[in-house]
């Protein structure tokens, strides 16, 4: 089989079903978009082509690409991903934008509650190398992702404990909290497209909101006065969540949309009283 023909076996074309048999095939190869264009005519050797088409029918099955090549980009990093953890969603990047917009001091103690692969961590951490970070995550297996990426990023600085939610935290105060938490409830109709990712970092009870209230009814007991707490949740979640920030006494509370104009992050900050 010819490059040329391995890139006509999925999809239309300048369909995303297409797209990803490309970056599937630049992975296989180790090569670029440009010179897999213009090395249509060069043979796959049989592993690689069984390799390929192994990666095709696990796409055809809903299989994220990123469990199938073991990374995915996120922000200015390149995560490991395996099948003990979410794939990074390109939406999540707009937490990142919304912290690195707030006015935090210069070395700024923030932990990150159920890190995953690290993404808003290590991407914060690389933003901003004199923040103090603290990732948690309640699965051990998870948790050793994201240590991997810390370290393939020579992001040494971040700081992990396994931990449900403040639970295992030695007591402290954070200029910052952020989450991306389980959110999705567990009859949502987006779970049948979500199978072959793990159901305990997806589904909350209570319509998705049961660990986003853990969080932010607890949040203020670990924030220094003017601290923030940002925190993602679902596309239909956001008055919801406003309503609980309210509650617990934050201010300056706001949400912000994601890429596909919905909403998608709120937050909000904690004065002492």
């Amino acid at each position: 089989m010819k490059i040329g023909q391995a890139l006509n076996l999925r999809g239309e074309t300048d369909s995303y079903e297409r797209q990803e048999a490309v970056w599937l095939l630049e992975h296989v190869l180790n090569l670029n978009a440009i010179e897999l264009k213009m090395r249509q005519m060069q043979v796959l050797t049989h592993e690689q082509e069984q390799v390929f088409l192994d990666g095709l029918m696990r796409l055809s099955k809903g299989e994220p690409l990123a469990y199938i090549t073991g990374s995915q980009p996120f922000w200015s990093l390149d995560l490991t991903v395996t099948s003990d953890t979410l794939v990074p969603r390109p939406d999540t990047e707009i937490l990142v934008e919304t912290v690195l917009s707030l006015d935090l001091p210069f070395q700024t103690s923030m932990v990150d509650l159920g890190t995953g692969t690290g993404a808003i961590a290590l991407s914060l951490a690389k933003e901003r190398p004199d923040w103090k970070v603290l990732a948690t995550d309640i699965y051990f297996p998870t948790l050793e992702v994201a240590q991997g990426n810390a370290h393939k990023h020579s992001l040494n600085q971040v700081e992990f404990i396994c931990s449900a939610w403040f639970e295992a935290i030695p007591a402290q105060k954070f200029d910052l909290i952020v989450s991306n938490p389980p959110y999705i409830d567990a009859d949502d109709a987006h779970m049948d497209n979500l199978g072959t990712e793990p159901r305990r970092a997806l589904v909350a009870e209570q319509q998705g909101l049961a660990d986003l209230q853990i969080i932010i009814d607890q949040a203020p007991s670990w924030l220094n006065s003017n601290g923030w707490l940002v925190l993602e949740h679902g596309y239909d979640q956001s008055e919801a969540v406003r309503q609980l920030l309210q509650k617990r006494g934050f201010v300056q509370i706001q949400t912000r949309k994601d890429y596909g104009g919905n909403d998608r992050i709120s937050l909000g900050q904690h004065l002492l009283r």
